[in-house]
């Protein structure tokens, strides 16, 4: 029975759910694609590689955008859009005059900074926490490793050293906890293409528990995020949106659960694990490789996937493609083009691609991810949707209007429900359509 004095929202109530702690539920039916929830950050800070391009208040993407005077760092849509960030630019506009080049927290630095601010301006409970106020977030505090602990204090430090004239610091073992709470409530904001944009905090819907089959997706208008069922909700049903990419098979999921979030997944398909075979498609050849094969090559691929990741940050566009294309191969020999394995691989070498405008390269990659994309992720997924939006554009680009129309049609039919009808990016690529 529901308590009454259980938080809601119109169709949405807060419970206890059994083995998961606080959930979100429905009180009503919902259909695919409808509007659940909208949740306003509570605290946002878009990257430093897109200002310039994005409003720093709203995160409009626009051309024109007006500069901050003073710092000539931030860049605001109009000055009602400046005046409304003055209280968070603030904390940073001095400081980056006055370390100039050196000016360099992390990002989530820079939105705990902000958080502490609003929890000084606001203490009173805001918009964004209708159903669960920042102070009630679980901060697994009894579960930080050394040396998640160890980068927990390289945050603290940062954040006195960037953020000593406007802030009013709690004292190190509250800082622990807020750092802690931040990493495993925060949210990145991406764009239609999955870039990132910032990170932010969205208490409310941070109360929505995780699933690997989940019935909502989040997306996000400017700092707005919004709430949408992807399959029919019935009242009584809990809501589950997933923390986590989806592509890879449930021993990875769940190791990714257990770092971030402490949990593992009981979800049907964890149960089950029903989709790992088709993740993990073998080579179909008359002498099929041993399992002892295929166990060393999963091991591999996990490794060579870390490898380029870490690789990222120093290695150059050339080489990076060089261990794209040497894991590929040595990963053909056992894996099919459809194994997750190969597709992480393959993305990974088309964003190098886009990166260094080899259109052609993008587009021989993404043809080869898009069908194994549209059947390993669920249904309305935002990774199938930016794949087909990527070839669509690369299709229109290399002047195949022809396959590019369709393709930014069937980017557009996903966006529908993920992001609703009015969303200002699907028109924007229907009025791509119309342009070529």
């Amino acid at each position: 029975m529901r308590s009454e004095a259980a938080p809601q929202l119109d169709g949405l109530e807060r419970f206890a759910s059994a083995g998961k702690g606080r959930g979100l539920r429905a009180r009503r039916r919902f259909a695919v694609g409808e509007l659940l929830l909208s949740c306003p950050a509570y605290a946002a800070v878009l990257t430093v590689s897109e200002r310039g391009s994005h409003c720093d208040g709203c995160f409009a993407r626009k051309e024109g955008l007006s500069k901050c005077g003073r710092c000539k760092q931030a860049f605001y849509c109009n000055v009602e859009c400046q005046k409304e960030d003055w209280p968070m630019h603030k904390l940073e506009c001095a400081s980056m005059c006055a370390f100039g080049q050196n000016w360099q927290p992390s990002e989530t630095v820079r939105l705990t900074a902000r958080i502490l601010a609003k929890q000084k301006t606001h203490p009173e409970r805001t918009q964004s926490e209708k159903l669960l106020a920042v102070r009630e977030f679980e901060s697994h505090l009894d579960k930080l490793d050394n040396e998640k602990r160890e980068l927990i204090q390289n945050d603290i430090a940062a954040l006195h050293h960037f953020y000593s004239k406007h802030l009013d610091y709690p004292d190190n073992a509250a800082l622990v906890v807020l750092f802690a709470q931040v990493n495993c409530n925060g949210f990145t904001i991406e764009d239609e293409e999955l870039s990132h944009l910032g990170s932010a905090i969205f208490p409310d819907v941070a109360l929505m528990n995780h699933s690997c089959c989940p019935n909502v997706i989040v997306t996000y208008k400017g700092t707005l995020a919004e709430v949408r069922a992807v399959r029919e909700i019935e009242p009584g049903e809990e809501i589950f949106s997933s923390y986590i990419d989806l592509l890879y098979p449930t021993e990875d999921r769940n190791d990714r659960l257990r770092d971030s979030y402490f949990f593992s997944c009981d979800c049907r398909e964890c149960t089950t694990k029903e989709k790992d075979k088709e993740k993990l498609e073998i080579c179909k050849l008359n002498d099929p490789p041993s399992a002892e094969t295929v166990k060393d090559m999963i091991k591999y691929a996990r490794n060579v996937i870390e490898e380029f990741r870490r690789a990222k940050h120093y290695k150059s566009p050339s080489e990076l493609l060089e261990i794209c294309e040497l894991s590929l191969d040595k990963m053909g020999s056992v894996f099919e083009d459809s194994n997750v394995y190969m597709l992480h691989m393959m993305y990974q070498a088309m964003g190098v691609c886009l990166y260094v405008q080899d259109w052609e390269g993008a587009l021989c990659y993404g043809q080869k991810i898009i069908r194994p994309y549209s059947k390993h992720y669920p249904s309305y997924s935002l990774n199938v949707a930016s794949m087909w939006l990527k070839l669509g554009r690369l299709y229109m680009t290399l002047k195949n209007r022809t396959a590019g129309v369709k393709a930014l049609k069937r980017a557009i039919a996903i966006m529908e429900v993920a992001h609703g009808k009015d969303h200002p990016y699907i028109s924007e690529i229907k009025k791509e359509l119309e342009d070529h």
